[in-house]
């Protein structure tokens, strides 16, 4: 079995948007807080990736992804924050990795790629939110980022009701 991670390029993310949408779908129907409803289209989905495009062209998003013999399994987005006074500073967004495929390392091998990469460019400071008391704020603390607070009633899950959201860092 054959595992890997890297920074994609982006005519390889744009070839990637089918599979990135099905991660998608699957996490957000999963119960993932991931700024989508269940139940999200094929549709929905692409749109989001391919939103991202510019982005990945202009070298301000970087997709980490990881595969498995083959098949792309787990994407996370490094994105450089767009303010003039914060160009030290990055966001982790949409960390995914495809039902079938948790809990075989491939989100914390993700995440190192990501650090490095922020380290690369001379990023030293990385920001994100995550549902506070989930599975994913768990497993950033494990990884030492910090949380510095909720807020109540943030966002609304998947199945209606209102989610608190906790804030994290992390400092290279």
């Amino acid at each position: 079995m054959s595992s890997r991670i890297w920074i994609d390029e982006a005519d390889a993310f744009e070839k990637r948007i089918p599979r990135l949408a099905e991660i998608l779908i699957d996490a957000v129907a999963g119960g993932a807080g991931v700024s989508f409803m269940h139940p999200l289209s094929q549709t929905d989905a692409e749109a989001f990736w391919r939103g991202q495009l510019d982005g990945v062209k202009a070298g301000k998003t970087f997709p980490v992804i990881a595969e498995h013999e083959g098949e792309t399994v787990g994407i996370v987005l490094l994105m450089k924050a767009w303010a003039p006074n914060q160009p030290h500073r990055a966001d982790i967004a949409k960390m995914l990795v495809h039902g079938k495929h948790r809990r075989h390392g491939f989100a914390t091998h993700l995440i190192g790629a990501l650090e490095d990469k922020a380290r690369d460019l001379g990023l030293t400071l990385l920001t994100f939110d995550a549902v506070a008391g989930s599975g994913a704020a768990k497993f950033y603390e494990r990884l030492g980022f910090t949380n510095v607070g909720e807020i109540p009633g943030y966002a609304y899950s998947g199945i209606g009701k209102l989610d608190s959201t906790c804030f994290f860092y992390k400092a290279l």
